[in-house]
C-alpha cells in the first residue's frame, strides 16, 4: 500500500471526553534514542524533531509523552514542545505519572499520592503547557489505586489537568477509579500477540462504557520497550500483509484497530518512513475471513 498520501483520519475519530482524535495517534517514548527510556544511544535531535513535525502534516493529534521519557541528552517532552509549540488547537497531548526515575535516570520507588502533583507540574513545565489535556495514572504494583488516582482528581478540580485514564490496570482497578472520578481512557500492554484473556475482557468492558483502550507495544511482540516493532510475525500475519501489500507491523496495528471503534493506537518511532507505515496502517480494512484468521492467531495456543 502507498503510505505517503494516507493521513491519519483515515483510522476514524474518537473522543477522550470532549477532546477528539484520530485513532491513530504517536507515541513519543521511543524519540529519545534506540533504547526507549532505558539508558541508550541518545537519538539525534534533528531527526526526532523531523519526525514530530512529519506526524503532524500526515493529520496525527493525539500524542503520548511522560516526563520519564528521557535518556542521556533527549527528553520526549522537551522535543514536543521544540518540535509543536504553539500547539494547534487540535492537538491532545496525553502524559501520565506513577513511575519515578531520578536525574540519573535510574528508577526511583513509585511516587507516593503527595508527589504526584510535582509530577504533573514537571510536565507542565517541559511541555510548556498550564494544563494537561489528559493525564493517566501508571499502576505500579499497588493493590489499590485510589489514594493516588484521588490525588490527580483533585488536580483536574483545580484546572491543571482536564481528564484522567489509567494504566496497567484490571477490571477492578478501573472500577475503583470510576467511584472517584470519569476515565476516559485505559492503557494496558496488549497486541496480536498478546494473549490475555483478563486484558481481552478489560477492551470489551471499556468498549461497553465508552472508554478509550489504548494498547502500547501493539506490534513491539515480547521485545516491549527494548525495541521497535518485532521480526517474529505468525504465519496469519505475513498471509494478510501480502494479500495488501502491507508490512506485518501494518496488520498488527490494523488488527488492533478492528477491535473496536473505542480501541486507539499510539505506535511510537524516531523513523520518519515508518512513521508513514505506521500512520497508512489506519487505512487497511479486513475482510471477515482475514480478521477470523488474524484473531485465531490472537486466541490460540502460543506457537
Amino acid at each position: 500500500m502507498t503510505s505517503e498520501t494516507i493521513t491519519a483520519d483515515a483510522s476514524g475519530t474518537w473522543h477522550l471526553g470532549d477532546l477528539p482524535v484520530h485513532r491513530l495517534g504517536f507515541g513519543a517514548m521511543r524519540l529519545t534514542g534506540s533504547a526507549a527510556f532505558h539508558q541508550g544511544t541518545p537519538s539525534d535531535r534533528g531527526r526526532s524533531i523531523a519526525v514530530l513535525h512529519r506526524a503532524r502534516e500526515l493529520g496525527v493529534n493525539h500524542i503520548d509523552t511522560a516526563a520519564f521519557y528521557f535518556s542521556a541528552l533527549r527528553s520526549a517532552n522537551e522535543l514536543v514542545n521544540t518540535a509543536l509549540a504553539p500547539y494547534p488547537d487540535d492537538l491532545v497531548i496525553v502524559t501520565k505519572v506513577g513511575p519515578h526515575r531520578d536525574h540519573s535516570g535510574a528508577w526511583a520507588t513509585a511516587a507516593r499520592p503527595d508527589q504526584l502533583r510535582g509530577h504533573v507540574e514537571e510536565n507542565l513545565r517541559q511541555l510548556g503547557r498550564d494544563h494537561l489535556d489528559v493525564v493517566n495514572l501508571r499502576r505500579m504494583g499497588q493493590d489499590s489505586i485510589a489514594e493516588h488516582f484521588g490525588a490527580l482528581a483533585e488536580l483536574r478540580t483545580a484546572g491543571l489537568i482536564r481528564h484522567l485514564g489509567v494504566s496497567d490496570v484490571t477490571a477492578r482497578h478501573l472500577d475503583e477509579a470510576l467511584a472517584v472520578a470519569p476515565v476516559v481512557c485505559v492503557q494496558n500492554r496488549w497486541g496480536l500477540d498478546r494473549r490475555d484473556a483478563d486484558t481481552d475482557e478489560l477492551v470489551r468492558i471499556c468498549g461497553e462504557r465508552g472508554i478509550a483502550f489504548v494498547p502500547f507495544f501493539a506490534v513491539a511482540g515480547e521485545a516491549g520497550s527494548g525495541g521497535g516493532a518485532t521480526s517474529h510475525h505468525d504465519e496469519a500475519v505475513l498471509a494478510v500483509a501480502r494479500a495488501h501489500d502491507a508490512t506485518p507491523a501494518q496488520v498488527r496495528l490494523a488488527w488492533t484497530l478492528h477491535q473496536g471503534r473505542h480501541v486507539l493506537a499510539i505506535p511510537g518511532t524516531g523513523n520518519p518512513d515508518h512513521l508513514a507505515e505506521n500512520v497508512a496502517a489506519g487505512a487497511l480494512r479486513f475482510t471477515e475471513a482475514e480478521l477470523t484468521r488474524l484473531d485465531a492467531s490472537h486466541t490460540g495456543p502460543p506457537a
